[in-house]
């Protein structure tokens, strides 16, 4: 057992295969839940988090297209590209929590981060097991090596994190995710969707927990939250904004449209 959040995050982090990363990650959550464990000190994380064998990582445009359609080839590659994505979203919190492992934050910070990782842990073993049932795994397709970046891009200030993981990363989840879910019931998968469905009811609460401690760290700060958000993604954020988008979640998370509508003009101007 972990002898504090801290070490156990980096525990994780520093754990190559994903099936390990899962359950260590449902222990610590459960021992933090129960009192077991307190926040840190703890050793700093690693530059990158480890990763097994397979999938063999590409940069973003050397991926292979994939293909439209509800064929099984099509299914398989849609729920790889999202158990890769999950198992980042995983590592981004563990690396938020060691890395930022600040103790004048409150108890409900921690609180509501290790529930997220708890739920990213659940969201990849969905998938994986999915992937499973349809004959393959986590690990035979490609996967591309862009997700890292946001944490390379705010790793020495947390409000940087909160405003660009949750708040840009996870907030397009929200605008995807029901056409996926649409598409897999069209073509009677039953089961992918109702494993997506999940996943997008809790990335909601995600982007709520996101939006919820920018906030209150802007207001530590003296700082107000639309225009601090505004220029964090202007500096920290390589990609684009992109419509359209899931304006009734990114709402019901707190997200309201004058944040981010101004800056998806803005970059998607910038954009070759």
């Amino acid at each position: 057992m972990a002898v504090s959040l801290t070490h156990g995050a980096v525990e994780i982090l520093s754990t190559a295969a994903p099936a390990e990363k899962i359950r260590l990650t449902h222990r610590l959550a459960a021992a933090w839940r129960a009192g077991r464990i307190a926040l840190g000190p703890g050793p700093a994380p690693p530059a990158r988090p480890a990763r097994p064998a397979t999938p063999e990582l590409r940069r973003p445009r050397d991926m292979p297209k994939r293909r439209a359609g509800g064929g099984l080839p099509s299914r398989i590659a849609l729920l790889h590209a999202l158990a890769h994505i999950e198992l980042n979203a995983l590592d981004l919190v563990w690396d938020l929590v060691a890395r930022f492992a600040d103790p004048a934050l409150p108890r409900e910070f921690w609180d509501d981060w290790v529930t997220v990782a708890d739920e990213e842990a659940t969201h990849h073993g969905l998938l994986a097991q999915r992937l499973a049932e349809l004959g393959a795994a986590y690990g035979d397709l490609p996967a591309h090596d862009g997700l890292w970046q946001a944490a390379e891009a705010t790793s020495d200030d947390l409000l940087a994190r909160l405003a660009v993981v949750p708040l840009v990363l996870e907030a397009r989840g929200l605008d995807v995710t029901p056409t996926m879910i649409a598409g897999l019931d069209r073509f009677g998968d039953r089961a992918s969707a109702d494993a997506l469905r999940i996943i997008y009811r809790d990335e909601i609460g995600h982007v709520r927990i996101g939006s919820r401690w920018f906030e209150a760290v802007c207001a530590t700060r003296g700082l107000a939250p639309e225009p601090t958000w505004q220029d964090l993604v202007r500096r920290h954020f390589k990609g684009t904004l992109k419509r359209p988008f899931n304006t009734e979640a990114r709402d019901a998370a707190g997200l309201p449209a004058g944040f981010y509508e101004p800056l998806a003009v803005i970059l998607t101007d910038r954009s070759p």
